[in-house]
């Protein structure tokens, strides 16, 4: 609900109820996410993981804000987590690509070099990360100006991600055509005989795990560019003062983001020995391709 109190930072009193609730459900798929890295060894979701955390700590800050909205470090705090959760998950889902190509044996089918691809996707995420932080930190200041260049610079760093994000799924979907057309000795059996069902999205294999990334690409791309209309808006713009959209567009899709990487973990396709390898047990029967 928006409020007209002038030192209410948020505009509105911040719901514990929402909060408490999102901090579970993220806990949860958290928890599983940590699992999953350290039963398979696969290191390179760290990031993903670490994402996570930082969505459980800024959604407690948002029910710590309630009955203190005007206290700038918790406002700025929530802000910075929240916001910087997407680009660690989008650290891991570009080393999966990589990997992917990998793993099946088609670097050639790929648009970009892929010694150079995750090096490129990567630093594109880091330059974006490291942008947000630093207006996280202007952002908490008490001066006017301050806080506002930290907001046209938090705008340059979605900016980043969007464009990053962007080509990621253009390089993916290329991949996918290619590789449909011209299938490897690895991809070939599942590529000939998968066609999409319900039954064939529940299963582990090469393709499934390439629409999961795309799902969760999607999802985040379009998070990133209600963020960057959101502060396009402004502190005192609709879409910031009215609680409701950044849990349509920011919290629920993040949390179906970190859903959708536990049941279609790429531990489960790429079993290369190098972190997206599941020892012998539980997961024995999963397909591999």
């Amino acid at each position: 609900m928006a409020s007209d109190d002038s030192h209410n930072i948020y505009g509105y009193e911040p719901s514990v109820a929402a909060g408490v609730i999102f901090i579970l459900l993220f806990g949860t798929t958290t928890a599983y996410h940590g699992w999953q890295i350290f039963r398979a060894r696969a290191f390179y979701f760290i990031p993903f993981f670490i994402g996570g955390i930082f969505q459980i700590i800024g959604y407690l800050m948002r029910c710590l804000s309630n009955g203190n909205t005007d206290s700038i470090p918790l406002y700025a705090l929530q802000t910075v987590l929240i916001l910087l959760a997407p680009a660690l998950y989008a650290a891991s889902i570009y080393m999966v690509l990589g990997r992917l190509m990998v793993f099946l044996g088609a670097e050639h089918h790929s648009i970009v070099r892929v010694n150079w691809m995750t090096k490129i996707f990567v630093a594109g995420d880091v330059v974006s990360f490291l942008m947000q932080c630093g207006a996280g930190g202007l952002m908490s200041g008490d001066d006017p100006d301050t806080r506002t260049l930290g907001e046209n610079l938090t705008i340059v760093a979605l900016i980043i991600q969007v464009l990053f994000f962007t080509f990621f799924l253009i390089t993916s979907i290329i991949f996918h055509k290619r590789i449909n057309t011209s299938p490897t000795a690895q991809s070939r059996e599942t590529a000939l005989h998968w066609t999409l069902t319900p039954r064939t999205l529940l299963a582990k294999n090469w393709i499934t795990l390439l629409i999961a990334l795309y799902t969760v690409s999607a999802l985040i791309l379009i998070r990133s560019v209600f963020r960057l209309v959101e502060f396009i808006d402004g502190y005192g713009g609709f879409l910031m003062t009215h609680e409701a959209f950044i849990y349509i567009f920011d919290t629920l899709p993040m949390f179906v983001v970190m859903v959708v990487m536990n049941l279609w973990h790429p531990c489960f396709v790429i079993r290369d020995g190098k972190g997206g390898y599941i020892p012998r047990g539980d997961f024995e029967n999963v397909p591999l391709r």
